[in-house]
């Protein structure tokens, strides 16, 4: 049965997809953190010191406030989430070094996914942060991350470029009509608010990635994709069990994301600091200021 779903997807021209996700899929069990580490971490009490899930989370947000702030990509983001990650479930990590370990990742990913002329200057980096260490320290940390991650930086797996794989086959088997319906913006704004906690970095980045689409397909009454849903999910060896766990988390994390008590990233934080000087010292394309996350509206 899962061989013929396959030969169908394959039938439907969109063997290369399936191609360049063998390869993520291949890669992602390398590209994950350490569950055991994640567990240790949101275990952890606040006493000033230890890392906790909660300094965790605040930090990512701060990480999305500032990759909206230069207007990069949600795939610079979510490589900097998963660099994070990984080195907070492989090392021990105060709460005092958590900003420059931050900083750190969020750099290594602007510079491995940006375009070079849009990669703004360390100095320009710390200085909007607001943070008190030096490009010295941040080059040193980057070292020490690059270290601990064993230089696998290049080729990792997020749950984004799954995402944008799955969304790209249902995508393009879907009617004209139809197709608007099954929004990637909206997609991608729902991947960036469940990297903001810690829980969703326990999943596979491929059972978080067709989570998100999943609801979105129920969300928009796309039964069509329901078959080809399946065969995804089988060619991603993804049980139903995960599949239902992680879609009931996710589903949970999105309603309190869209609710007044959930707090978001804050960019106007940013905005306000930035001094008319500064703002002329930096280049132009760095300072393109972006609207809060809120996940966009389905289409009609």
């Amino acid at each position: 049965m899962a061989m013929l779903m396959i030969e169908t997807l394959a039938k439907s021209e969109t063997q290369e997809l399936l191609r360049q996700l063998n390869v993520l899929l291949e890669q992602e069990l390398r590209s994950q953190p350490e569950s055991s580490g994640l567990r240790i971490i949101e275990a952890s009490h606040d006493n000033g010191l230890r890392m906790t899930a909660r300094l965790r989370d605040f930090e990512v947000k701060d990480l999305l406030s500032l990759s909206q702030f230069f207007g990069f990509s949600t795939e610079t983001f979510s490589l900097a989430v998963n660099y994070l990650d990984r080195f907070l479930s492989k090392m021990k990590v105060q709460s005092k070094h958590l900003g420059c370990v931050g900083l750190s990742c969020f750099y290594l990913a602007v510079k491995a996914t940006e375009e070079e002329r849009n990669v703004p200057l360390a100095t320009d980096l710390i200085r909007i942060s607001q943070y008190r260490f030096t490009v010295s320290d941040l080059m040193r940390m980057q070292g020490i991350i690059l270290e601990k991650l064993s230089g696998k930086v290049k080729a990792t797996t997020t749950a984004f470029h799954l995402l944008q794989l799955y969304h790209s086959v249902l995508h393009g088997s879907l009617g004209c009509e139809r197709k608007k319906r099954l929004n990637f913006e909206r997609l991608e704004a729902q991947l960036k608010a469940c990297h903001c906690r810690i829980v969703f970095s326990k999943a596979k980045p491929s059972v978080l990635a067709l989570s998100i689409v999943v609801l979105e397909a129920e969300e928009e009454k796309l039964l069509e994709l329901t078959e080809m849903i399946d065969c995804l999910r089988v060619h991603s060896k993804i049980s139903g069990r995960d599949l239902s766990f992680w879609k009931e988390l996710v589903s949970k994390c999105l309603s309190e994301y869209s609710s007044s008590k959930c707090s978001k990233p804050n960019v106007q934080k940013l905005k306000w600091i930035v001094s008319g000087r500064t703002a002329r010292q930096l280049k132009h394309s760095y300072y393109r200021i972006a609207h809060l996350p809120a996940i966009p509206e389905t289409g009609s």
